[in-house]
């Protein structure tokens, strides 16, 4: 169903942002990558032939890539938010782990996580051993996250939306589209000082909700794929 998507946007849209967490557990070794998600790759690798101008930005499950996915699939890698201009719009875009205020337990992890001697080290593993421990840990992070992913309080319990306040505050933007929080959202941001306003928008996830966000002359919208 994910590829049908694909071959839809592809044909019309002229650039595609995957915001992360698109394979489960990711990790390359020198000479070696994870076994799976061949049919995935593969469609994105068309797509890029194709002429379609692709971003992967790196999320917390497949954050481990060494330059494979953009030397052969043609994609451009990001491990950070970057600026988007299109049609006249403004947005900033990205996966969206770490950012804003809290989950110190998490971003303690995501630095050891990047950090080239724990990838190192990690690397030092047989790959038949080191995939079925990431591939667990990978699976029990996102089942223990499961409940609070499903839970939404209004825009103060969302601490993205705390984060695209912050930065409205000092630069000007129209959109925040970020992944990460796999539940599909659409809230007004405003300034510290009210003097600026902006959406923040989150994808959500495709295996519950089959939700994007498009970027047009019309500005962003969040739709559903039936």
């Amino acid at each position: 169903m994910f590829l049908a998507w694909l071959d839809q946007v592809g044909s019309q849209g002229d650039g595609l942002h995957l915001v992360g967490d698109m394979i489960d557990f990711w990790f390359e070794w020198k000479h070696v990558v994870p076994k799976g998600a061949v049919r995935l790759l593969g469609r994105i690798a068309d797509m890029v032939d194709g002429g379609l101008d692709v971003h992967w930005h790196l999320g917390n499950h497949d954050m481990w890539t060494k330059g494979y996915l953009a030397d052969e699939l043609g994609v451009h890698v990001h491990t950070d938010p970057i600026v988007v201009e299109h049609a006249g719009f403004r947005c900033l875009v990205g996966h969206g782990d770490g950012l804003g205020p809290g989950d110190r337990k998490y971003k303690a992890l995501k630095r050891i996580f990047r950090h080239p001697g724990a990838q190192w080290a990690y690397s030092r593993l047989h790959p038949n051993f080191a995939f079925a421990l990431g591939a667990m840990l990978s699976r029990d992070s996102r089942a223990a996250g499961e409940e609070a992913e499903a839970q939404y309080d209004g825009p103060e319990g969302e601490w993205l939306h705390h984060y695209c306040k912050d930065v409205l505050s000092q630069e000007t933007y129209d959109a925040f589209i970020f992944g990460h929080r796999h539940l599909p959202l659409d809230l007004e941001v405003v300034s510290h000082d009210g003097l600026r306003k902006a959406r923040y928008l989150n994808c959500g996830d495709w295996i519950q909700h089959r939700t994007f966000v498009t970027l047009d002359e019309k500005g962003t919208q969040l739709r559903h794929w039936t």
